[in-house]
């Protein structure tokens, strides 16, 4: 069998192209290194819930003509992201809005609210910030960020904000509203039935082998003498692994998921998503799954999420996007482009976080530019 394209990665980017290559009338072959399809968004039942084993995944755009895709594969239930948090015995709705301020001030009104934030801005403020803490202090003054950026943000970077480049947050969403809705975005909601189930659509009709190493597939075919089974490549991974990091090595933060099941316990926490803001926790959320679909169950699955340094071996999350990080992406997409018959993209291959209806978005633009 000949193939149009080899896919490297059955995450949502890699997907969404074969699923266009295949309806185009191309062939293609899909392989994947971990022995499930969808990458982070793949999602597994436990005891009738609906496990988001990388995280948690909210589905949120503003794009009409992306929403409408999706839809394509799934129904979409009406799950509204509306995040909490916690620091010490104090509880606080997300985002930053007047339920947030209410709780912090004992204050009720959106002016009473500008005035506390503008003042402590003022305090804080200053001309160039140097670092991540001047400037969130500039943005939201110092109680905000005491209580609910500092701690959170240094767990997710494992840095203290004085060392992290003020570049990172370029805005933090105050809203003078008691609205606890995170995204402002139109469209969101959560698949019923998991994720999976789309990426099991987009790749019907099209072969795919799981626990499948490119670099060691290729060599199989060689020693094969089939080098050409396929004509192009759409490469998903880490780009600088692609070129065996002969440039040197791009660096991540990740992950690690502690899962536990709690039978016999219908109601964990009261939210999906639950924020733990003080550096000491080590985990920066719980996730308890079942809320994403109102579920009844009566057990519960909650997961903790706890950021963790990357090593080359383990699974890349966050790209650390500074200055170096970047200049030395910059080199691998110049040395990408020397490579006439593979294509790359996706989180890895762009090194870039994008939200799923940018994945999405992505790997559309990527397609039609090749028809």
């Amino acid at each position: 069998m000949r193939y149009d394209y080899l896919i490297v990665g059955t995450g949502l980017f890699g997907a969404v192209f074969a699923h266009e290559i295949h309806a185009a009338g191309g062939k293609c072959l899909c392989v994947d290194r971990r022995e499930h399809i969808g990458g982070n968004v793949y999602t597994r039942q436990q005891r009738g819930i609906w496990v988001h084993k990388y995280g948690a995944h909210i589905f949120h755009t503003s794009d009409r003509k992306i929403w409408e895709y999706v839809n394509r594969f799934a129904e979409f239930n009406n799950y509204i992201n509306s995040p909490v948090a916690v620091y010490g015995d104090e509880l606080y709705n997300l985002p930053f809005n007047m339920n947030t301020f209410s709780r912090m001030w004992g204050i009720r009104t959106p002016a009473q609210a500008r005035e506390i934030i503008d003042r402590q801005r003022r305090e804080c403020a200053v001309d160039e910030p140097r670092n991540l803490e001047e400037q969130a202090l500039s943005l939201v003054g110092r109680d905000v960020y005491e209580k609910l950026v500092k701690g959170y943000t240094e767990k997710q970077w494992g840095r203290s904000c004085t060392e992290l480049p003020a570049f990172i947050i370029r805005r933090l969403p105050v809203r003078f509203t008691y609205d606890n809705n995170y995204f402002t975005d139109r469209y969101q909601g959560i698949p019923i039935g998991g994720y999976t189930r789309i990426v099991e659509k987009l790749l019907d009709g099209i072969p795919v082998r799981l626990g499948v190493d490119y670099r060691e597939f290729m060599e199989k075919n060689r020693a094969l003498s089939e080098p050409d089974i396929f004509d192009k490549v759409l490469y998903t991974g880490m780009i600088d692994e692609y070129f065996d990091y002969r440039l040197g090595e791009l660096q991540y933060r990740s992950l690690r998921f502690e899962e536990e099941l709690l039978e016999g316990c219908g109601n964990y926490q009261g939210n999906a998503v639950v924020n733990y803001t003080e550096r000491q926790i080590p985990y920066t959320r719980i996730i308890e799954h079942k809320h994403f679909e109102f579920g009844d169950q009566p057990d519960t699955i909650i997961t903790r999420e706890y950021p963790v340094s990357w090593k080359k071996g383990e699974e890349p999350y966050y790209p650390i996007n500074d200055e170096q990080n970047s200049s030395l992406y910059q080199k691998y997409a110049q040395l990408a482009r020397t490579e006439s018959n593979v294509l790359f993209g996706g989180r890895l291959g762009s090194y870039k976080y994008y939200d799923m209806d940018k994945v999405i978005a992505e790997a559309l633009a990527l397609f039609n530019s090749i028809r």
